[in-house]
């Protein structure tokens, strides 16, 4: 039985509670006044009083420049909360159907790494209230990180007004419900599976669990899409991708992959999981090399239909990013794609646990990046910065989720003992 260390404990409460400050100290320094919200930016003399994008002239309409200005300032702690809060839960997402291929493929190289995932996919219930509770405080007009939730502003946007069938916040909150609902039914159900397997004298349970999952998987193909459409690609209510939804497929999937690894080798550094040899890390790193190839491939295809056909309702996604956030833009392009490329081609390499570690930071830290922009151009505009309030987010949830995580792994034994393919995983070579 794994045993959760004081030490680890008492680094998730500290990051936590340095979270909770920074998070604190972003809302109390939010300005309550277009006059402080202009003083705010002049002090900081970068021009940005005079900024206003194309995006923010189609949704400002007869807004005027000062309170779109304040908007956006107010936006920025509650942006930062929802970054951080969304790229830690759709890590467990990530996971959780990654878990579920696994159990549907019925593969014989990873039931030891199933309590793995199954402690990483514990934290979906706490990160996925913490996603709701934003968006309750979305509809409930707490914050304007949903400009089609400002009845003013489709009332006078054709556009909103033909989608406001779809894009309405009781039908929003009833569909989030569905998909949280879906998503922990399923994870607790298998885990409940998982855990009744090891006790009994048959496969019934392994089996169930087969089908259980090869079903969640038509559910989680089907509400990860919406998912994407309704709390990421909502916040841009004009702009509209075919592939959003398998461009944020792939980001999760390869985050959740990129956790299993960094937390196995993490667990057997300190001396648990001892079968697992380095052949499963090698798998795993071939999923991070594969799946970063897929984003880039679902990145590039998208970037390059868009900008290449020039239409200006497209286009305007990525002009304003390339205009406002050249660094995050390109930066996350190299952190996704290029280093893992580079890092992770050579097969020896993915066998090196420290080099598997970086590759796999570089990747967590480039896909935050990739939320980040598909969010804050939107709520926050030219505003943005890597501060206080972006910095303690995801200092708390990092926090959360190691808490969550490492507790559940002390629940259960961590190597199955009745799993059909366990000897096979056991003498797993590659």
């Amino acid at each position: 039985m794994y045993t959760f260390s004081n030490r680890l404990k008492i680094a998730s409460f500290i990051l936590m509670a340095v979270g909770v400050l920074g998070i604190g100290i972003g809302f109390i320094t939010a300005p309550s006044t277009v006059e402080e919200a202009k003083a705010m930016v002049a002090s900081h003399d970068d021009g940005h009083a005079d900024a206003y994008d194309a995006t923010e002239d189609i949704t400002a309409h007869d807004s005027s420049h000062d309170e779109h200005l304040l908007h956006q300032l107010q936006n920025k702690p509650w942006a930062a909360l929802y970054v951080a809060a969304l790229f830690f839960m759709m890590i467990a997402l990530g996971t959780l159907a990654f878990y579920a291929v696994q159990r549907a493929a019925q593969a014989g190289w990873s039931p030891l790494l199933f309590r793995v995932m199954e402690g990483i996919t514990a934290y979906l219930v706490p990160g996925g209230i913490a996603v709701f509770v934003i968006l309750v405080l979305s509809v409930a007009h707490m914050n304007h990180l949903f400009v089609w939730m400002d009845a003013d502003v489709v009332a006078n946007d054709k556009l909103l007004l033909n989608k406001s069938g779809y894009l309405n916040g009781p039908f929003f909150l009833i569909r989030a419900v569905i998909f949280l609902g879906g998503w922990i039914l399923y994870r607790e159900y298998s885990r409940k599976l998982s855990l009744a397997q090891d006790e009994s004298n048959d496969d019934s349970n392994f089996k169930l669990n087969f089908r259980i999952s090869a079903g969640f998987l038509v559910f989680y193909l089907i509400s990860e899409s919406i998912m994407s459409w309704d709390w990421i690609m909502s916040v841009d209510p004009h702009w509209f991708s075919t592939l959003f939804g398998w461009y944020i497929f792939a980001s999760m999937f390869v985050t959740g992959i990129t956790v299993i690894a960094l937390v196995t080798i993490y667990l057997k550094s300190k001396g648990y999981l001892k079968d697992v040899n380095n052949s499963h890390i090698h798998d795993l790193a071939k999923f991070m090399f594969g799946m970063s190839i897929f984003w880039a491939y679902l990145w590039f295809s998208q970037f390059m239909l868009i900008w290449y056909a020039n239409i200006p309702e497209e286009v305007t996604y990525f002009v304003t990013r390339i205009s406002d956030y050249k660094i995050p833009f390109f930066g996350m392009l190299v952190l996704n794609f290029v280093f893992p490329l580079l890092l992770l081609m050579n097969s020896d390499f993915k066998r090196v646990n420290w080099f598997v570690v970086m590759t796999g930071i570089v990747i967590l830290i480039g896909h935050y990046m990739n939320l980040f922009v598909a969010i804050m151009p939107a709520t926050v505009g030219d505003q943005w910065g890597i501060g206080i309030a972006e910095i303690g987010s995801v200092l708390f949830f990092a926090g959360a989720f190691i808490f969550f995580v490492f507790r559940a792994l002390t629940k259960a034994p961590l190597q199955p003992k009745r799993n059909p393919f366990i000897e096979e995983s056991k003498h797993f070579h590659y």
